[in-house]
């Protein structure tokens, strides 16, 4: 059983930040340090400095960047930057954005409390691997503040709860803004305070088997280690302590604006083989199509992907496509695993080309030693060009059909096999999940 509740989130105080386009924030493993300047420049209240602030090179055990955000969190409480709601509420977001090819697509979330259960019992999916340093990072963001800024992106299967929420969201204006990343997006976002409503949307979550992580693998499995060191640390607290739950964001599987993008793969290691001797290896087990430019290689990608084949393009200043041959190669390599996870572009590429062609064992990409991942393309083509990388990756996106199936198996997929789009943000609204703290 899938068990949410309403709670009495902390948000920007209207009358002091009257537009939330200054203080959001992307995903902490999205920002870079150019973007976090960027963040730093637009407001001295922007839920950077507590999501990802500024490291020093004086830092110690008692100055640093986890000891900073957990001061400027309470300073703006105390100074009602922040202010915490009256009522207990549940929270949607609409996110209405631009595809490539010109269609709009509209995406709604649910924010909500969730009740912190370990995976093994089957309410909360992973979906793909976590790479061990975002964990500690959070590790010792959540210990310092006892707070979540920012959602983790859930899926849950069937609309019955935004038939549920939208007459109420439907007849109340919403915060309308943009966020400074993704300025594309329009972001729109609801208090929903309504009793009867919030009682019917926590029993229909509640209906639901189990719902699956899309996006905050770390952040999830931050909160379940976190609620099991404070019932140790605080065993007489009562259930509804905040640090039972953790905020999460949650999205219908049907949901028509459900998009997901390709994060494709710039390999950073040094080139110890020729073009020629790659091929010659990577023959044994793909096709290989040279391809004269750019726009060829996306289109046989595209290819590609209507016809089922699983692949990936190489981009080395040469243009390549690489299909695989057959998928008894994968059978005989992984006998383990079911053949929908097999035949994952992803799993494809980095089961035989990055570490049986290449070299790179499993440890290496873990701690992204030689492999970096990245969505935008354009800027993977360019890294290679100007000598910064050996090789490009292009990666077509994995399936939510996929995501399903391979999660249903207890399969989890290689890290950073999807990139939901657009990103859920930080600073909409905050989930105090302190010891002293109640829903």
């Amino acid at each position: 059983m899938v068990n949410i509740r309403a709670f009495r989130g902390i948000r920007y105080n209207p009358a002091k930040i009257p537009n939330l386009s200054a203080v959001v924030s992307q995903p902490h493993d999205r920002i870079r340090p150019e973007l976090q300047d960027k963040y730093y420049a637009l407001s001295p209240y922007n839920i950077v400095r507590a999501v990802k602030g500024k490291e020093c090179p004086t830092d110690d055990a008692s100055n640093n960047a986890y000891t900073r955000a957990r001061d400027t969190y309470r300073l703006w409480l105390r100074e009602s930057i922040l202010t915490q709601e009256q009522t207990p509420a549940l929270y949607v977001t609409r996110q209405t954005f631009p595809l490539p090819d010109g269609r709009i697509k509209t995406r709604q979330g649910l924010m909500a409390a969730l009740a912190v259960t370990p995976y093994q019992d089957g309410i909360v999916l992973p979906h793909e691997r976590t790479l061990p340093r975002s964990m500690a990072d959070r590790v010792n963001l959540i210990y310092a503040t006892t707070a979540n800024f920012g959602g983790v992106f859930m899926l849950y299967a069937g609309g019955d709860v935004n038939e549920l929420l939208n007459p109420t969201i439907e007849s109340s204006p919403p915060s309308e803004f943009r966020e400074l990343f993704e300025d594309e997006v329009i972001q729109q976002f609801w208090a929903v305070t309504n009793p009867d409503v919030i009682a019917a949307v926590v029993e229909a979550m509640a209906a639901k088997p189990n719902i699956i992580i899309a996006d905050g693998h770390h952040r999830y499995e931050t909160a379940v280690d976190y609620r099991r060191e404070m019932q140790a640390r605080y065993p007489d607290t009562p259930p509804e302590t905040g640090f039972n739950y953790r905020l999460v964001t949650l999205v219908s599987m049907d949901d028509p604006g459900l998009v997901i993008l390709p994060t494709h793969r710039l390999i950073h290691a040094n080139k110890q083989m020729s073009q020629t001797e790659i091929f010659d290896r990577a023959k044994e087990y793909f096709k290989i199509t040279i391809l004269p430019d750019r726009t060829a290689l996306e289109t046989a990608l595209a290819d590609n992907q209507r016809n089922s084949q699983p692949g990936f393009g190489f981009f080395d200043g040469q243009y390549a496509l690489l299909t695989l041959r057959s998928s008894t190669v994968m059978e005989d390599l992984l006998p383990g695993h079911i053949p929908e996870w097999r035949l994952l572009n992803v799993t494809v590429a980095h089961e035989l080309f990055i570490e049986r062609v290449l070299g790179i064992d499993k440890q290496a990409v873990a701690i992204k030693e030689q492999v970096e991942f990245i969505r935008n393309a354009d800027r993977g083509f360019a890294t290679v060009k100007e000598g910064q990388a050996a090789y490009l990756l292009l990666m077509n996106p994995t399936g939510i059909k996929e995501v399903r199936t391979c999660t249903a198996a207890g399969e989890r997929m290689p890290q950073k096999s999807t990139d939901f789009y657009p990103k859920m943000l930080n600073g909409l609204v905050i989930l105090p999940v302190g010891p002293e703290d109640r829903l």
